[in-house]
C-alpha cells in the first residue's frame, strides 16, 4: 500500500464498489422494500436468507444465468417436474428439479 493513501471508500462515491452497490440495490428492490422489518434480529435473519438465495439460487446475467455457487461446467438436464419453495419470508419463489 502506498503511504498516505487510504483503502476506505470515499463518501458519496457510488461507483467505487459496483459489486456491493448492485447487491445492495438488489436487496432493497427485491427484499427490504417489500417487508416490514420488526427488529435487528428479524432484519439479520431476512438479510441472511436473501444472501443465501442471492448466492445459491438467483440467476446472474454476468454468469450466463448461473448462480455464483453453481458450477459453470455442469449442464443441468431437463427436469420432468419442478418444485417451488418460498424463500425470504415468502417474498421470493425458488424453483428446483423435483427428485
Amino acid at each position: 500500500m502506498v503511504q498516505g493513501l487510504s483503502t476506505a471508500t470515499p463518501p458519496r462515491s457510488p461507483n467505487c464498489n459496483p459489486h456491493a452497490e448492485r447487491f445492495i440495490r438488489s436487496v432493497r428492490e427485491e427484499c427490504t422494500d417489500r417487508i416490514l422489518l420488526y427488529n435487528r434480529g428479524h432484519t439479520e435473519r431476512i438479510l441472511r436468507d436473501y444472501a443465501e438465495h442471492f448466492n445459491a439460487h438467483r440467476p446472474h446475467q454476468g454468469r450466463n444465468q448461473h448462480a455464483p455457487h453453481d458450477d459453470p461446467g455442469v449442464v443441468p438436464l431437463p427436469a420432468p417436474r419442478v418444485e417451488r419453495r418460498q424463500a425470504v419470508a415468502c417474498l421470493i419463489s425458488e424453483y428446483r428439479q423435483a427428485s
